[in-house]
């Protein structure tokens, strides 16, 4: 069945960096465009940032242009989300999933950036 396990997360102050990793299987990864999405307590998921499905193409969220790259490797089935200079609005649970239908989502990863 299709399973997404995301990793990566954790505590981080103000001005750090983080880099996610999402191992995907179930699917065809090599032939869908993949996304993260966060979801920030109290709030609605959003979608951060896609990248298509050979990697040539990418798009971010406003609020996340110029602090994070997403990647993939679709020899490992996985996706990645570098993510530099946060803040503490980017802490949220962080999911990977396909793009633009979603299948079952993953655990997530959680990101705290706090002083």
């Amino acid at each position: 069945q299709v399973q997404f396990v995301e990793s990566g997360g954790g505590l981080v102050q103000p001005g750090g960096s983080l880099r996610l990793s999402c191992a995907a299987s179930g699917f065809t990864f090599s032939g869908s465009p993949m996304s993260w999405y966060r979801q920030a307590p109290g709030k609605e998921r959003e979608l951060v940032a896609l990248i298509s499905s050979l990697g040539l193409s990418t798009n971010y969220a406003d609020s996340m242009k110029g602090r994070c790259t997403i990647s993939r490797d679709n020899a490992k089935n996985t996706l990645y989300l570098e993510m530099n200079s946060l803040n503490v609005e980017d802490t949220a649970v962080y999911y990977c999933n396909a793009y633009p239908t979603p299948l079952p989502w993953g655990q997530g990863t959680r990101v705290t950036v706090t002083s």
